[in-house]
């Protein structure tokens, strides 16, 4: 999906990277002191690679922020300052909107059981942070072996799960999302491919 403008980003772009760092500012990415705003801007670069729309990488930028402590309060602001499409890519993007959060394996079903009716726009930024999450894990599985896994609630059998079930539920809607889109995907299955291949392929289906 290419953007009619030649210069994509403006303010509202700039806007809502400052909503993400305020929101995440005391944030860390698991098991690192990474701040979080990497793991934002990562996603958005992604998005952006697959040249997609302003709205959308704005929506990368905010992914995070009704799932991690923000709720419904945070959508609702969201939606007043970016707009009622950036809002719904944003929940589309939510595992959770409450606090606590339900149980992890719930809370994963639930998003694979959606992904077959999320629209193009939400499915390319929810490819673009999975990739890379995925990324991530890698790089530091290489460094750290299955320990990074303890990182995670789902350990290293859920982990892998989550993945391959994710792969298998955005394969399916391949001809929606564009090439960009397909491409991050290809990407996501390589990287998943390298993870259990270093790993072995932990708990199945």
């Amino acid at each position: 999906m290419t953007t009619d403008s030649a210069h994509p980003l403006g303010p509202r772009f700039e806007s809502a990277l400052a909503f993400a760092l305020e929101h995440h500012r005391d944030d860390r990415r698991k098991g690192t002191q990474i701040p979080y705003a990497a793991h934002l801007l990562a996603v958005a670069s992604i998005v952006l690679e697959m040249e997609s729309s302003e709205d959308e990488a704005v929506a990368a930028l905010l992914h995070d922020v009704i799932e991690d402590g923000g709720g419904p309060e945070a959508e609702a602001e969201i939606r007043a300052q970016f707009g009622g499409d950036v809002a719904r890519m944003v929940r589309a993007n939510s595992d959770s909107t409450t606090q606590p959060k339900p149980p992890w394996r719930r809370r994963k079903e639930a998003y694979i059981a959606q992904i077959p009716g999320k629209a193009p726009d939400e499915l390319r930024v929810s490819i673009a942070d999975k990739l890379h999450n995925a990324r991530s894990i890698l790089a530091d599985h290489r460094r750290y072996g299955d320990a990074v896994f303890n990182r995670f609630a789902g350990r290293r059998d859920g982990t892998l799960w989550y993945y391959r079930s994710l792969l298998g539920a955005f394969e399916a809607r391949r001809g929606v999302i564009g090439e960009g889109g397909g491409q991050a995907l290809d990407e996501l299955r390589q990287v998943v491919a390298e993870l259990e291949r270093r790993a072995g392929p932990g708990e199945r289906d």
